[in-house]
């Protein structure tokens, strides 16, 4: 059976495996805080089900409240270990089953096995937060082994922690016209790639959500990730194939064994 990979925007991914759902930093806003959707339709609401929904960190375009609030009744919600502290709102999605992981974890979730590995990012709610969670990523062990990254700089151990693996939902970009070394860009994304060994990569996290009233300022930041990731990782790792999709659109991968 082959893995299908959906993107829906920035780092909101469904992945199906095993018979069995994920969907990944679950964010179904048009507009938060200065954000704003520039490209792509918000994810239909067929996107809200799932048997899983993970979580990479807190900040919030990625730990959505109102989003969260959208799933399906009984998804399973993997959130960082310390996130109903830091984030109180979580404790109202009483519709949800609510886990706190760490690095090192593994869940078991219809047919997948569901790794937790670490991140290299602020794991905070706010910059300013005083609690602090882990940034996670996560790898889903089915049919095949596939890779969300979350937000992530590079790391030493990323090897050795998170690959080998089949597919890597890596991100390439951000919502913003600068990235620090915790980001993967386009040419960084490329170098996790080939320390990865995966055997195909979709880059997430660009083209979706830019600051309101900067739609001028260095644009290319905004439109050009996607196609400059392909353009890296054809030089990092030849012949792994790159999988550039569109908002809504998926591939199913069939994975050798």
């Amino acid at each position: 059976m082959p893995v299908e990979i959906t993107w829906w925007g920035h780092a909101t991914c469904t992945v199906e495996d095993t018979r069995t759902r994920v969907i990944t930093d679950p964010l179904f806003a048009r507009r938060f805080a200065h954000l704003r959707r520039r490209r792509g339709a918000l994810p239909p609401p067929e996107a809200r089900n799932a048997d899983v929904a993970l979580v990479s960190h807190l900040h919030a375009d990625h730990l959505h409240v109102p989003s969260l609030a959208l799933l399906a009744p009984g998804t399973h919600l993997l959130v960082p270990r310390g996130a109903r502290r830091a984030v109180p709102a979580l404790r109202r999605l009483a519709h949800l089953r609510v886990s706190e992981v760490a690095p090192g974890d593994v869940l078991t979730v219809g047919g997948l096995a569901v790794r937790v590995v670490p991140a290299r990012h602020d794991g905070r709610r706010l910059p300013l937060g005083r609690h602090r969670s882990p940034a996670l990523g996560y790898v889903l062990e089915g049919e095949a082994r596939t890779y969300f990254a979350g937000d992530t700089g590079l790391f030493d151990t990323m090897a050795e922690e998170v690959g080998p693996v089949d597919v890597a939902l890596l991100p390439v970009g951000g919502w913003g016209p600068y990235l620090g070394e915790e980001h993967l860009d386009a040419a960084r994304a490329a170098e996790a790639l080939a320390r990865l060994g995966a055997r195909s990569a979709v880059p997430v996290h660009y083209g979706t959500y830019w600051p309101i009233g900067l739609d001028a300022v260095r644009p290319h930041e905004f439109h050009s990730p996607g196609d400059e990731f392909v353009r890296r990782a054809a030089q990092r790792a030849p012949g792994v194939p790159v999988h550039r999709l569109g908002h809504g659109e998926s591939v199913r991968l069939g994975v050798p064994r």
